[in-house]
């Protein structure tokens, strides 16, 4: 009897097994294939190892929150004033008790008037009444001994550490880019970078910890930024990490009941600014902190340095410095020589005589073509943000009428070239420029606020009324005549006409490309190679 051929079934079962046998067989013969491949060289696993080894020979961290006198023989940390001119402090251990400032001291005659220090952080108004309304008292700040500390705070104080920056201004000025940057921004940073002397021209690598929260306890947080948006740009380039409280913030410390003490903090304070001479020298708060005599020329590199980099450049694309023949053609973005006037001619108020303006921009355009040097007309603007930070940390010599837009000089790079030229209300006949109409305009107007900035920055500054230019040291007094904000609308009797002179501001385009010439090539200097 013959065997029975296989039913389909058996087939099945038979294919399954064959089938069965081969995945196993494969697998096994390729088993590396189908397994992950590990994340890690040989190196990678010492250097995750060594880590771990490292890790566990580290000590376990206690976050300090909090400073202890409990026990009767601990002492209280007493203040330290480390740096202080008026307005502006550097100090070491303030306290902060429901709303009001402390200095703890045992010493209190080592302590500098506290009105040097701090306000009532009110705004500024003219007038010896107003005057004496922005002192401080004892509702403000006090100095105390350690005893009084011991029995006024308890037995300890919350601890803040790292650098505080705290700001008592109203937002009056605090809301103005010029202010922000210039006056605000200025004084801290001086304030601070006097405690690394030795800054290098680079702005790297410095001794001084980057601050970790900025205080504002007279203002909310929406009243801090400017109509140009260009604040939180500047605080946010310079300081990517840092915090910042508000008055709703001052307060929730006050109702908590709790001291504070900040292990290190740099107080500006705008009202006490105003005491000191060099305020009342040149109208800047920020000019009361070059006082401290101390610090690195290149003290400001640091933050123009950050400023420089969140614009997307680095140092070497805004070194801005070159030889008098340097052509646009052949020549290295570094070492481009680059003019740039800001025009206010659409803004409204300021504004040169429209025939000046444009008499001026053919001049520039000659240099352009003379030269090779790049020239910028812009309206401020009409630019983004980082397009006037870029542009601004390029540029070689900067020229416009006084006004908000000449700010962005603090991001040019300080060379014995670098020049700002700033055209003022002039105090001449307009007749001189306007033969339909004789009538004396009030003394020329002129102001501290940009001269100031750019001498304390290394660079020239030259002011211009008409066919004039000053430079320091004969400067004319500060002077704010009717029109000088354009606002002035003056009788023309001889042709029945009005003139708003502060919008009429006549230039001697000329005048301005020979200084530009002087200037770019310093004819006036002897050389000395």
């Amino acid at each position: 009897m013959g065997f029975a051929p296989p039913t389909p079934r058996e087939i099945l079962l038979i294919f399954l097994l064959l089938a069965s046998l081969y995945v196993i067989f494969i697998w096994e013969t390729h088993r590396e294939q189908f397994l992950p491949v590990p994340f890690q060289s040989n190196s990678l696993k010492d250097s995750v190892q060594s880590a771990a080894s490292q890790e566990q020979e580290q000590e376990l961290q206690v976050y300090q929150t909090r400073v202890s006198w409990e026990h009767p023989k601990a002492p209280v940390p007493q203040t330290r004033i480390i740096a202080h001119v008026p307005g502006w402090s550097i100090i070491d251990h303030l306290y902060i008790f429901k709303g009001v400032v402390y200095i703890v001291s045992d010493v209190p005659s080592s302590i500098p008037n506290v009105s040097a220090i701090y306000s009532k952080g009110i705004d500024i108004e003219l007038g010896r009444e107003a005057e004496l309304a922005r002192l401080p008292d004892d509702t403000d700040i006090r100095v105390i001994s350690t005893g009084q500390a011991r029995r006024l705070f308890g037995k300890g104080a919350q601890f803040l550490d790292g650098v505080t920056i705290l700001v008592n201004d109203p937002p009056q000025f605090v809301r103005h880019y010029y202010h922000w940057a210039a006056e605000l921004f200025f004084g801290l940073w001086r304030t601070y970078s006097s405690l690394d002397p030795s800054i290098p021209a680079s702005g790297r690598p410095t001794s001084l910890p980057p601050p970790r929260r900025m205080w504002f306890p007279r203002l909310d947080a929406f009243r801090w930024r400017d109509y140009s948006f260009m604040n939180q740009y500047i605080l946010r380039a310079s300081f990517p990490a840092l915090t910042m409280e508000f008055v709703d913030d001052w307060d929730d410390r006050r109702n908590m009941g709790v001291p504070w003490v900040l292990e290190r903090v740099v107080v500006a304070d705008r009202s006490a600014a105003m005491m000191a001479l060099n305020y009342q020298r040149y109208q800047r708060t920020a000019a009361s902190a070059f006082g401290l005599g101390r610090g690195s020329a290149s003290w400001w590199m640091v933050i123009r340095g950050n400023v420089v980099r969140f614009a997307g450049m680095e140092e070497e694309e805004a070194e801005g410095e070159a030889g008098a023949g340097a052509v646009a053609e052949g020549a290295s973005k570094a070492n481009a020589i680059v003019i740039t006037y800001i025009s206010r001619q659409e803004w409204g108020r300021r504004m040169l005589i429209q025939q000046d303006h444009e008499k001026l921009v053919r001049e520039l355009r000659k240099l352009e073509r003379v030269y090779g040097w790049e020239v910028n007309v812009v309206m401020a603007e009409k630019m983004t943000r980082l397009e006037q930070l870029r542009l601004a940390a390029r540029t070689t010599i900067m020229m416009g009428v006084h006004g908000n837009g000449l700010t962005n000089l603090v991001w040019m790079k300080p060379n014995a070239r670098s020049t700002v030229m700033e055209f003022f209300y002039p105090g001449k006949a307009l007749s001189d420029t306007f033969s339909f109409c004789s009538f004396l305009l009030y003394a020329g107007g002129f102001a501290h606020d940009y001269e100031y900035t750019t001498r304390a920055l290394g660079m020239t500054h030259y002011g211009f009324w008409n066919d004039v230019a000053f430079t320091s040291p004969d400067l004319p007094l500060p002077s704010y005549p009717e029109g000088f904000q354009g606002r002035f609308i003056a009788p023309c009797y001889s042709s029945l006409m009005f003139l708003v002179v502060g919008n009429s501001i006549p230039l001697d385009g000329e005048a301005v490309a020979a200084l530009c010439i002087q200037r770019l090539t310093l004819e006036e200097e002897v050389d000395d190679g």
